[in-house]
């Protein structure tokens, strides 16, 4: 039976039962970080050799060349036409969906912009897009298109020229939506590589797998410990934790409903978090009966249920107010405002990867077609973070062209700061460009 862990705000003991629930750390086994770094050191020296070998003792997954691992354009745009037409349309509509998303944050937030000041110096900012980027889909246990669209579409929205996928396919089994999305996302270059060692061929670059400059996209502790190690030689999108999903609820939802949301997140995996927050006591009951109700339903209820009696929790709030309070410091991925009057509660929110307003906008909906990326911060990481978006496909440049009159007024500007932190050579440059003749 699945019984979330049960907590009101008034209790004396709330504040460490709250503390130690919401516990989860990021840090992985000693024995997967040294397995990991032995294999990215491996991948930079052997290249494709050693992407062949791990392969196959991973994925059981044998090939001669690395060619016969990668995914043509052909086979991509097969699986496409291969699929049912409710699956095409409804791949399609989403891409579609996410498109137009992502086209109105480029328009938004990702333009150059340039100024001249009253002395004709012109500052500004040149935004650029990355030009090769990889994405990581997971494979193995569930396959997900939607992370194709999801990382894929922002990319070449941003305009990135090359969009390298990689993707696990244990055993050779290849999921077909995952190819067709990756063929209506506009993927580049496809490769049946996954784990360590498909991070590191993107990150250090192999005869075959042309290397990137950001690799993003979630995958499995290897994974997630690959891409730590990568940093600052290519960028990454973020470390992710497990999915997490947060209903804030004033009790006016159908029980049924939020049960089914917690639900949602909580079938991902063991260490999935869900979590209510209710001033309605008698209305928690209500939900709690329903998850008892509706488990035994559930394709992946032994998930559900350890994901639920391990991390699950259903906490009893004085006010929604003190709701809106909590949920600021749990900054969860996934944030549902189940409530008749959300926009009266949206403005007290200010941590969440994505907020769900209203009892009809389910979190499942934001996974696949509502529009807004679904690669999202979590374990706490929305207080500094934001989800995947056409800004991590993109660099900006700072423009400076100073005038021949603003040369005069920053170049003792900089003159009095550059002796004063002792560095000569610096006020002298700023010196020169005076209309004396030598440094003044």
């Amino acid at each position: 039976m699945a019984k979330p862990l049960r907590l009101s705000t008034t209790s004396p003991t709330f504040e460490a039962d709250f503390k130690a629930r919401l516990h989860w750390s990021a840090d992985t086994d000693a024995a997967i970080e040294q397995r990991v770094a032995d294999i990215l050191a491996d991948v930079q020296k052997r290249g494709d050799a050693a992407v062949l070998e791990y392969t196959e003792r991973f994925d059981g997954l044998k090939a001669d060349t690395m060619a016969a691992l990668e995914l043509t354009q052909t086979e991509l745009k097969a699986a496409f036409d291969a699929l049912p037409a409710e699956q095409r349309d409804a791949l399609q509509a989403a891409a579609a969906r996410v498109r137009s998303y992502h086209e109105a944050q480029k328009k938004a937030s990702g333009e150059s912009w340039t100024y001249r000041d009253a002395d004709g110096t012109l500052l500004g900012q040149k935004v650029t897009p990355l030009d090769r980027v990889g994405i990581y889909v997971p494979g193995g246990k569930a396959a997900y298109p939607s992370s194709v669209l999801m990382n894929a579409i922002p990319a070449h929205v941003a305009g990135v020229e090359d969009i390298i996928m990689v993707v696990p396919t244990p055993k050779g089994e290849k999921n077909p939506l995952v190819l067709a999305a990756a063929y209506v996302a506009g993927v580049s270059r496809a490769f049946t590589i996954g784990g360590a060692q498909a991070v590191a061929a993107l990150a250090y670059g192999t005869a075959t797998v042309p290397a990137v400059d950001k690799i993003t996209g979630p995958g499995n502790a290897y994974v997630a410990a690959a891409k730590r190690r990568v940093f600052g030689t290519v960028g990454i999108d973020m470390i992710a934790g497990p999915s997490e999903i947060l209903v804030l609820a004033d009790g006016s939802t159908p029980a049924d409903w939020v049960a089914m949301d917690l639900f949602s997140q909580a079938e991902h995996d063991e260490l999935a978090q869900s979590v209510l927050l209710c001033p309605d006591a008698a209305y928690i009951d209500r939900v709690q009966a329903e998850i008892e109700r509706l488990l035994p339903q559930m394709p992946r209820k032994d998930i559900i249920e350890k994901s639920l009696n391990g991390r699950g929790v259903l906490i009893h709030t004085r006010s929604m107010e003190e709701a809106c309070a909590i949920s600021n410091r749990i900054a969860p991925e996934h944030l549902e405002v189940s409530s008749n009057e959300p926009h009266k509660w949206e403005p007290l929110l200010k941590h969440a990867g994505a907020i769900f307003l209203g009892a009809f906008t389910s979190e499942s909906l934001g996974d696949y077609c509502a529009g807004p990326n679904h690669v999202l911060p979590t374990s706490g990481t929305a207080r500094f973070s934001s989800p995947l978006g056409v800004y991590d496909f993109q660099k900006r440049s700072s423009l400076i062209e100073v005038s021949e009159l603003g040369a005069q007024t920053l170049g003792k500007i900089a003159a009095v700061l550059a002796y004063g932190e002792g560095l000569q050579a610096h006020a002298m440059a700023a010196e020169f460009r005076l209309k004396k003749d030598g440094p003044i």
